[in-house]
Order: C-alpha cells, then sequence, then structure tokens
C-alpha cells in the first residue's frame, strides 16, 4: 500500500453504508481526512477525545494497559468507526489507537455532524441511523461477553 495521501471520499461502508454517493462527499466536507503512518497514535488513553473516526483505509489497533502491559482490544479496518459515544458524551479516551500501517481516517466532532445534520436532515438522519446501528451491536456484544464472563464465574465457584 501506497504511503501517499489522497483526499479520499468516503466509502459506502459502516456508518455511511446507506447514504447516497452526493451526500457521503457533502459528510466529507464536514470533518477532515487525516493521514496515519504506522506506529502514529491516533487516540490516546486518558486525552480527551471528543471525534468520531470513520476508518477509510488501513488498520489500526486498539489497546488498553493492564497489570502494566499493553493488550490488544480490537482492529479496526475499513468501514468501521471509533469515538461514537464520544461524540455525544464527550470525555476522555479509554484506550489508544494506533496506525499500524499506512491508514486515512475521516474525523468530525458533536458540531461537524449537527452541522450536517441540520444541513441535510434525510442524510443526517441516515448518518445518525448508522451511528445508532454501531453503537447497539457494541453494546449487544458487550452484553454477551459479560453474560459469558458471569456464567463462567459461576461454573468456576461451582466446580
Amino acid at each position: 500500500m501506497s504511503n501517499e495521501f489522497i483526499k479520499p471520499e468516503l466509502p459506502s461502508v459502516g456508518i455511511v453504508a446507506e447514504m447516497e454517493s452526493e451526500d457521503r462527499a457533502l459528510l466529507g466536507n464536514y470533518g477532515e481526512f487525516l493521514p496515519a503512518q504506522a506506529g502514529q497514535k491516533i487516540i490516546t488513553a486518558g486525552e480527551d477525545q471528543n471525534y468520531l473516526y470513520l476508518v477509510i483505509s488501513g488498520l489500526l489497533h486498539v489497546t488498553i494497559h493492564v497489570d502494566g502491559r499493553e493488550k490488544l482490544v480490537a482492529r479496526v479496518e475499513k468501514g468501521e468507526t471509533l469515538g461514537e459515544i464520544n461524540v455525544f458524551d464527550p470525555s476522555t479516551a479509554s484506550a489508544t489507537v494506533t496506525a499500524q500501517e499506512f491508514s486515512q481516517v475521516w474525523k468530525a466532532n458533536r458540531s461537524d455532524i449537527a452541522e450536517f445534520v441540520k444541513a441535510y436532515p434525510v442524510a443526517g438522519s441516515s448518518l445518525l441511523t448508522g451511528i445508532i446501528n454501531v453503537m447497539c451491536r457494541r453494546i449487544r456484544g458487550m452484553n454477551d461477553r459479560l453474560v459469558d464472563s458471569d456464567t463462567v464465574d459461576i461454573l468456576g465457584k461451582f466446580w
């Protein structure tokens, strides 16, 4: 893959999959496209994090520190997003996100998204629906993991 940054367009994947290409092009103007070199941190745990990120290309790793060691939490690829909750409820980042290869991301803050929704309500509704769908899938996944971990704890105490 080339390390050359080309102003990309938002691909028809993830939270913008249901949007028309013209609407994705408009949305791209409400945030900014950023290149990230391998090893570059995009989000740092503990720092303010007020952005939604959509991965345009490349591979990112999400890590946390546990008992003084770095633990891989997720691999994030094209079409996936980060920071959905912080767009609506700004806080500090709970994990660090680092590019593993040359990557391109689009980032937007709450104001960018609100302005887009106000200017283009139909497309904005589609964007918000996409964000909500991602958040719901993640909540369900976390619930499943919690249930599995509780079951393991209960069985472990039993045996």
